[in-house]
């Protein structure tokens, strides 16, 4: 039986918006058993379709490795520990990033051979399917060795997780040409190519990633985290320029009543709650990080992912692909 360990606690909504997300996860697999962490009263709600472990204190949005380490009794740090433990089998949270990534890293350890985790998470595409990019914002700076590992990553997951066959991988870069790009993508590239990596496309641009058939975009951390604010800055400038110019008039109402079905398609395929959140992969334990301001729908998928990650044994599956890969560093 998978057994998810999960923090309720920190997130933008709070435990009981989260707590739903929890019941229709249990509704819908009831066999996954659930360990529901954070303070007792508020958590109460859930003792029957969970085990339930008090914490008396919560991790707080600004908090990093110092209060990881000074904050012994947040709900955070008691599910990582449920997973060290070997009482679960993965752990969810959408509280701190800062704090959920140095708390996992810390406590379940690095796999052997991997330099660095890193933050992993699926895109709507413009046809309705998924490409996964990694690193979105685990780490600051990174070599060509690590890149090399992403795309392993990357590719396993979207292969396990996404049912993407024979996933298309990519670099991302200033230009799609062999020699565009920072020294840090020149070298990965060159390390791809030399190694055959399976289906490695070459290079694209951050304009393309979401507009082509790429699977799966590796790049550096800090890179990532600007391409994720960037996509999410720029979804959000369109909804509301959208939804302003149906606003315009009488005539534009009208015109929206029949085009709704068209946008609801399209806020459908968009939607990225239907994806659950981040996947910090590259550690010994499934660690799924769910966006800090997820609702009940985008909580039940996160949870939803871990249970995948644990029932296609991806951790094993990662590990396995290694002992082909690169270990150590040039």
């Amino acid at each position: 039986m998978v057994k998810i360990a999960i923090d309720v606690m920190g997130s933008d909504l709070g435990p009981k918006e989260l707590l739903k997300g929890v019941r229709q996860f249990k509704e819908k697999y009831p066999n996954v058993e659930l360990f529901v962490v954070g303070k007792l009263d508020e958590i109460e709600e859930a003792k029957d379709i969970a085990t339930l472990v008090e914490a008396s204190d919560v991790m707080g949005m600004e908090d990093g490795a110092l209060e990881v380490m000074r904050k012994k009794n947040t709900s955070m740090l008691k599910a990582v520990e449920l997973v060290k433990e070997g009482k679960c089998d993965g752990v969810v949270s959408a509280g701190s990033t800062g704090a959920f990534l140095t708390a996992s890293t810390i406590r379940l350890k690095l796999i052997e051979g991997i330099s660095r985790a890193a933050l992993i998470s699926p895109f709507p595409r413009y046809d309705g399917k998924a490409v996964t990019i990694l690193d979105i914002g685990a780490n600051n700076e990174n070599t060509p060795h690590q890149i090399y590992q992403f795309a392993v990553m990357g590719a396993l997951y979207s292969s396990k997780i996404l049912n993407a066959h024979k996933p298309k991988l990519y670099l991302l870069s200033n230009g799609s040409e062999e020699k565009k790009g920072s020294p840090l993508i020149k070298e990965a590239h060159q390390l791809l190519k030399e190694h055959n990596f399976p289906n490695f496309m070459g290079n694209i641009e951050a304009r393309d990633v979401l507009t082509s058939e790429a699977d799966v975009v590796v790049t550096g951390g800090f890179e990532g985290n600007i391409l994720l604010k960037s996509i999410e800055g720029t979804a959000s400038m369109m909804n509301s320029m959208i939804k302003n110019a149906f606003k315009k008039s009488a005539i534009s109402k009208i015109g929206y009543l029949f085009a709704k079905s068209g946008f609801d398609e399209m806020r459908e395929k968009l939607d990225y709650r239907r994806y659950g959140g981040a996947m910090l992969v590259g550690l010994n334990n499934v660690v799924v990080k769910a966006h800090g301001s997820s609702n009940a729908y985008a909580f039940f998928n996160a949870i939803r992912v871990a249970k995948e990650m644990v029932e296609q044994d991806v951790i094993s599956l990662l590990k396995e692909e290694l002992k082909n890969g690169i270990k150590e560093e040039n």
